[in-house]
């Protein structure tokens, strides 16, 4: 009997729900009209649309205008950031973000740089969290914007993004987070956490790839990147794409709904993961501090492992990554893994394990065995 594939890997991507999918069936099938034309059709279309609005704001506790549908996280964050920059140049040309953003974050400011803006990318500490001191001491009577991650991709680190609002806002700054891997494992009530901009990723909660959101509060101004006709309220023009915001709206309505029970399970099985893991009596260390990360994220460094090799040796059984997937394929040691890895002898060694809503011991039992197997066969001489 075949064994089952195991997977991971859900800070990369994650499948899509069955019920994401039965939601947006109809929209592949029946409902294929223009959401901007006025007939049956594109009335069915429309309202679709508006219903995925309300589920979204209802997740971020905010209010369905202040919603709008992009291509994904990337083009959130780029309009989140370039938008802001553009809007409020008059006001100051100075941005503050962290070191360990996601390349969406960090290649749309150094961007920005070669038009004038002027950067400063603050440090985190041995946990994987931004500096508030740090961040403190940067601002400036020209800072117009704040960009900081909820939680990191990798070490799962979550930051201080309620008391970095609260900064911001003392100083009339507009402060953007990327949620793209904290909505639906931790809280994101904007109001709460004093956000102004929010990034959505859709294939990062059980929703398509190519679907993203991006919370702009009431009042807020950006300048748009792109130009066309007045689809989702003059701020992103272009027909919608109703089928996938359909599906993102189902997910996070399912994420909102269920948000305790998969919570829950996901700090459980990453709990059952490391006590398993330990077992294994390699030489390992914890990246970050579990008390201050995502549920669902565990990243470890074995010495004398190679975990590209690993990775290779269990494509077939196991999926899990060495770093970020969205910008792997580098030998460089990240920033995140600088600050919080205090043995680089073990930089090499290093995985991301990240679990989804349904991971269950079975998995994680079988995973082992595969691990204990690749681990024993790849481990190098000392």
């Amino acid at each position: 009997m075949k064994t089952p594939f195991i997977y991971l890997d859900y800070n990369a991507s994650t499948p899509n729900d069955p019920r994401v999918v039965d939601a947006m069936l109809p929209f592949l099938t029946n409902h294929y009209g223009n959401p901007s034309s006025i007939h049956t059709q594109g009335i069915k279309a429309k309202e679709a649309i508006e219903k995925a609005r309300t589920q979204v704001a209802n997740l971020l506790a905010a209010s369905p205008e202040e919603i709008i549908f992009t291509s994904g996280g990337t083009e959130s964050n780029n309009y989140a950031i370039i938008g802001s920059a553009m809007a409020n140049k008059k006001k100051g040309n100075h941005i503050i973000t962290s070191t360990v953003e996601h390349p969406a974050v960090i290649e749309v400011c150094k961007y920005l740089e070669t038009q004038g803006f002027k950067i400063s990318y603050i440090d985190v500490d041995n946990d994987g969290v931004v500096n508030i001191e740090s961040l403190k001491k940067a601002i400036s009577p020209n800072t117009i914007l704040i960009t900081i991650m909820h939680a990191n991709n990798e070490v799962g680190s979550i930051n201080p993004i309620k008391e970095i609002g609260e900064i911001a806002k003392q100083h009339n700054i507009v402060f953007h987070t990327d949620a793209s891997q904290s909505v639906g494992k931790i809280k994101t009530n904007v109001t709460d956490l004093n956000i102004d901009l929010l990034t959505i990723a859709g294939h990062k909660i059980y929703a398509p790839k190519g679907i993203g959101a991006l919370y702009i509060k009431k009042g807020i101004k950006l300048t748009k990147l792109l130009h066309g006709a007045s689809h989702e309220s003059n701020k992103r023009p272009g027909t919608e794409n109703v089928v996938q915001i359909v599906g993102l709206g189902k997910a996070l309505e399912i994420a909102h709904q269920e948000f305790d029970k998969n919570t829950s399970n996901m700090k459980a099985m990453r709990d059952y993961l490391l006590e398993k893991i330990n077992t294994l009596n390699f030489d390992a260390v914890v990246n970050g501090d579990l008390e201050k990360s995502l549920p669902n994220t565990l990243n470890m460094s074995f010495k004398n492992i190679d975990a590209n090799a690993v990775i290779y040796e269990l494509r077939n059984k196991v999926a899990l990554s060495a770093g970020s997937a969205c910008h792997s394929g580098t030998a460089n040691l990240s920033n995140v893994l600088k600050a919080t890895l205090s043995d680089y002898n073990y930089a090499n060694g290093t995985f991301r394990f990240s679990l989804g809503k349904n991971t269950n011991k079975q998995e994680i039992d079988d995973a082992i065995i595969h691990f204990k197997i690749a681990f024993n066969k790849l481990k190098l001489k000392t």
